[in-house]
């Protein structure tokens, strides 16, 4: 190995570095090929020897010895044998510590359960100019927002069984997506990760598209097909913890380098997995380049940021000896604090046309609001409160459900103190927890009312919409990460209908501006009826900045309400929108549909109102024929 001592990083490279705020290591550390070779960089500061194995010199320890670069704990040189697919890794020493490691840095990496990683380019020629000018509009607070969350080794399978390649999903992805009228999408980790069951949530390659569906321009060709199709791409990030596999982050250099060293704050009781020293200035610099890198290479229009609350909180998920408060003697981890609000920072002073997204379960004051007035800085954050509560309301037989109404109404509380996405995500269907269906009470056709009803209360409040893959489907089994979604069931009436509701309802949400202008502001929602417990009846208004309202009315017993009178603003007719009822969605056909004439007596503060025929178990959207 030849040594090139300028390397690639340069001296101010080296200062930005040092002082932890090199927010692009991708283009300085890891294995960048050339027409000569190949020039490698690793951070190793503990390290007394390192050198690049790999297939080009027998994966020999001896053959490429890599060098310090001053003080900086980087360790770099070249190899003119190693060429763009070869597998390698760095041999690192410390005394009596010897262990091959992936690169942290690496682009490609072979595919597990091999451990390797792979020379390779970023080089890719995109398609999707028209929707990188414009996508800041589709992620806007006032913009509708519809994200099917997918899990790519599962949505569909290929001959066999096989998984299906990204070019493959890109040739099927966003056709499907487009007919259901999502705007986004957004993926389960898809960085490498060595355990296939862990869904990706246990991250090694923070730079790398996993190899088991292709290579990172297979992956780059996905995104681009997306966008070119007019859907938006975000992400599932996971910058809380990672696996103790040897080859992997953990121990790196003999030390606990990039964890640690104490359990009590190094070590995730809930996932067996290390926690990331955000103390320490590269680690943060570390994760915040990964963060920019799949904005600069992947031309991803957003991160979902997992287990947030796992951060912020010390004592998160841990006995009362199994934690270490913070220097001020309190439960906040102020490190990761810092890590979060710069890393804001940083992702929207270069991509002010993204989103970042908190999957924040707990009542920390102002995640999504900036950093400069104390906030954490995100775009959105899940509102998994809203989630529980109401998938615990929809479970109850309708005959208790007047006493837990409160499940219902306590959104209206909090719903304008954050910007929320409201998830009906993955994790609510998983071991063991049935699918959404097969969570609902009652027969087979009250089932498929109770998902209706459930799909169009999530539609019409405040707040994005996410809606985990087989939702649509009305899937009657809970996911299986190694299996495809059941396709066969939109054979029945009963499933092709939940799906032609989905589609139905994300035609609603794009084109009515009242569903999604005002999401974040108190002005868009409206209580008209928030208190008939005993009736079932829940009733609001949607508005927009300047558009015509619309009026939602949902009756949550099977019981119908013939003749139950609604308030509504001033209007001498309206539309019936939708009715999850109707028969085209396998309901019962029951129910007000096309015109419905005002009254003029007044009704729950509005200067009209309606007299509507409410089925059981369903909502009525409406909006107004004209408007004095």
């Amino acid at each position: 190995m030849s040594v090139r001592p300028e390397g690639r990083m340069s001296e101010d490279d080296l200062f930005l570095w040092n002082e932890g705020t090199h927010y692009r290591l991708y283009e300085k550390l890891g294995a960048h090929v050339g027409e000569s070779g190949t020039q490698f960089a690793v951070w190793a500061p503990n390290a007394d020897r390192v050198s690049v194995v790999g297939d080009w010199n027998g994966w020999d320890p001896a053959a490429d010895p890599l060098a310090p670069r001053g003080v900086s704990g980087i360790w770099e040189g070249f190899a003119p044998d190693a060429r763009r697919g070869h597998g390698y890794k760095y041999r690192i020493g410390a005394g009596p510590y010897d262990v091959a490691k992936a690169d942290p840095v690496g682009f490609h990496h072979e595919t597990p359960p091999r451990t390797a990683s792979k020379i390779w380019d970023l080089d890719y020629e995109w398609g999707d100019s028209g929707w990188m000018a414009s996508r800041g509009s589709a992620g806007a607070l006032g913009s509708p927002m519809s994200v099917y969350e997918i899990h790519l080794g599962s949505w569909r399978r290929g001959d066999g069984g096989r998984h299906l390649t990204y070019e493959e999903l890109a040739g099927r992805l966003p056709e499907y997506l487009v007919g259901l009228g999502f705007t986004h999408v957004e993926i389960l980790p898809v960085m490498e990760h060595p355990f296939y069951g862990s869904w990706g949530y246990q991250t090694t390659g923070y730079f790398a598209p996993t190899s088991r569906f292709g290579t990172p321009q297979g992956f780059m060709s996905l995104v681009d097909a997306l966008h070119q199709a007019g859907i938006g791409v975000i992400l599932d990030w996971v910058p809380s913890h990672f696996p103790n596999d040897e080859h992997s982050l953990a121990f790196f250099d003999g030390t606990h380098l990039f964890e640690h060293a104490d359990p009590r704050l190094g070590f995730h009781p809930d996932w067996e997995s290390l926690i990331f020293n955000y103390g320490r200035t590269e680690v943060p610099a570390f994760l915040i380049s990964s963060a920019l890198y799949w904005l600069d290479k992947y031309h991803v229009d957003g991160l979902r940021v997992d287990a947030v609350a796992s951060m912020l909180y010390l004592d998160y998920s841990r006995q009362d000896d199994e934690w270490l408060p913070n220097i001020h003697g309190g439960n906040e981890n102020l490190e990761a604090i810092a890590f979060l609000r710069r890393m804001n920072e940083v992702i929207y002073l270069n991509y002010p046309d993204v989103q970042t997204f908190a999957e924040e379960s707990t009542a920390w004051p102002m995640v999504s609001r900036p950093t400069e007035v104390g906030g954490l800085g995100f775009g959105l954050k899940w509102d998994m409160g809203w989630m529980h509560d109401t998938l615990k309301f929809m479970s109850r037989e309708p005959v208790h459900r007047s006493y837990h109404y409160g499940e219902l109404t306590f959104r209206g509380v909090y719903a304008f103190t954050e910007n929320f996405i409201l998830p009906l995500s993955h994790d609510e269907v998983v071991h063991g927890k049935g699918s959404l269906l097969t969570k609902m009470p009652g027969d087979d056709w009250r089932q498929f009312a109770n998902l209706r009803l459930l799909l169009a209360y999530m539609y019409t409040l405040p707040g994005k919409k996410l809606l985990f893959m087989g939702a649509e489907l009305a899937q009657r089994h809970e996911w299986d990460h190694e299996a495809q979604l059941d396709w066969g069931v939109l054979h029945n009436d009963s499933h092709r209908g939940a799906a032609r509701l989905v589609a139905d309802l994300n035609t609603l949400l794009t084109t009515q501006p009242a569903l999604h202008e005002l999401d974040a502001d108190p002005a868009g929602f409206r209580w008209l009826i928030a208190d008939d417990a005993s009736n079932g009846v829940l009733a609001y208004l949607r508005l927009a900045g300047d558009g015509e309202p619309l009026l939602v009315v949902a009756n949550f017993t099977p019981v119908p309400r013939l003749g139950y009178r609604v308030g509504a603003p001033e209007a001498e007719a309206w539309d019936v929108l939708l009715n999850t009822d109707g028969s085209e969605y396998w309901g019962s056909g029951a129910g007000a549909t096309g015109q419905v004439g005002a009254n003029e007596e007044s009704e729950h503060g509005q200067p009209r109102s309606l007299t509507l025929d409410l089925p059981g178990l369903a909502a009525l959207i409406l909006r107004p024929r004209s408007v004095a």
